[in-house]
């Protein structure tokens, strides 16, 4: 039998690196998709707490609690009610595998001693098998599947949080449209704006502000605290993590937490990591000329690789910058803390602590990143720890050879 407070250890090493440069700074379940990161999702469904096993330098900030029972789940893959059904179901001792690969793992404590001991001490347990024909799988092992997953994740989420509860009232200024639902938490404001819910459901979460003006055709999330300008075209499924600030138009986008799209320009498939701010008139293409499927820069093969799609923007990792007027070539991938600016077109892939743009690109000194980070941060009430600093650090010594 399990027990009432669930243990749950999240873990995603094999994938963690094709997922850069989105998880430089944290490991693959502190991501976001839909309304939730996928740590919350996985708390909520199996009313647990949960931690990490990650990278080493990523360890201080994001630690590994052991329990006597423990729930060892891989977090590329999206809870679902067949799926925490099945992971449920384990003893202690046995394994959820898919495809030859383990989804999750029901451990005693004795269980890890013995996995730092043996390498192969996991393939000795006991697994189940289960397939795609009979139950639902759902993961992200790429960038770019959080934007072509968020309209599922922001439905299923949308249900798992407005479950049983009641929506602040929906003020008689706005223009409401559609079949799916709007749900407003406690302290969110909205007020004369254009919502069409035909085509996903609309959450704008606690202390949210929607400005006069904004159209929405769901599926839409404005998490915690975040802000929507005046007059701002907003095309689902989109979210905005807590605290981000958005304006101008956007496409099928998400904005993971604490970054800025303030201003007009063209945002569309794309997915923007914490700490960031793109400047006025920032437009990123999505579609190429000639309409083929778009490549993107893989930090695993070091070379550009086919994502499959004919629609996708920009990746940007946590603490990055665009200037005024930035155009951004489609499929662009940038790194952590670079700051972009002048006109042209830069190259599409940017490494992390770049400083420049078309023109060419020279080292954006961590000292000065700190700085600016630190400020930035300070914005929105939140000081740079110098865990933070040193997980910055790590990462400006560990990309260097990207910057040569």
């Amino acid at each position: 039998m399990l027990p009432s407070n669930l243990n749950i250890i999240l873990f995603g090493d094999d994938h963690w690196s094709h997922l850069l440069p989105l998880t430089f700074t944290k490991p693959i379940c502190e991501l976001r998709i839909g309304i939730l990161t996928i740590k919350e999702k996985w708390e909520k469904r199996l009313q647990g707490n949960a931690s990490y096993i990650t990278q080493d330098y990523l360890a201080e900030k994001f630690p590994l609690v052991i329990e006597q029972d423990n729930l060892l789940i891989n977090s590329t893959f999206l809870p679902t009610s067949q799926l925490v059904e099945h992971i449920l179901s384990l003893s202690l001792g046995e394994t959820l595998m898919f495809q030859d690969e383990m989804i999750a793992a029901r451990l005693s404590d004795k269980h890890f001693d013995n996995l730092s001991i043996e390498s192969n001490a996991l393939s000795s347990l006991k697994g189940k098998e289960i397939n795609s024909e009979t139950t639902e799988i759902n993961r992200i092992t790429r960038p770019y599947h959080i934007f072509s997953q968020n309209g599922r994740e922001l439905l299923y989420d949308f249900d798992l949080i407005t479950a049983g509860r009641k929506s602040q009232k929906i003020s008689e200024t706005n223009k409401v449209h559609g079949k799916y639902p709007i749900f407003l938490e406690e302290g969110a404001v909205m007020e004369y704006c254009i919502i069409n819910t035909n085509n996903g459901p609309v959450y704008i979460g606690k202390d949210s502000l929607i400005m006069e003006g904004t159209m929405i055709r769901g599926g839409f999330a404005a998490c915690d605290g975040s802000v929507v300008k005046m007059g701002a075209k907003i095309y689902g499924p989109t979210t905005l993590g807590p605290y981000c600030k958005l304006g101008g138009e956007v496409n099928n986008c998400v904005l993971q937490a604490n970054s800025s799209k303030g201003h007009d320009g063209y945002l569309g498939n794309s997915v923007i990591g914490e700490w960031c701010n793109l400047g006025a008139d920032t437009n990123t293409s999505n579609l190429k000329n000639n309409y083929l499927p778009i490549k993107i820069w893989s930090y695993v093969s070091e070379s550009f690789q086919d994502t499959g799609l004919q629609f996708c923007g920009l990746i940007m990792g946590d603490h990055s910058k665009t200037g005024i007027n930035t155009m951004l070539n489609t499929g662009t991938v940038i790194g952590v803390g670079s700051n972009i600016f002048g006109d042209g077109f830069p190259r599409t892939f940017i490494p992390s602590f770049s400083w420049g743009g078309a023109s060419g690109f020279t080292n954006h000194m961590i000292k000065k990143a700190l700085e600016t980070a630190e400020i930035v941060m300070q914005r929105r009430n939140t000081s740079m720890s110098e865990i933070d600093q040193k997980i910055l650090e790590h990462i400006y010594l560990n990309t260097a050879n990207n910057r040569i």
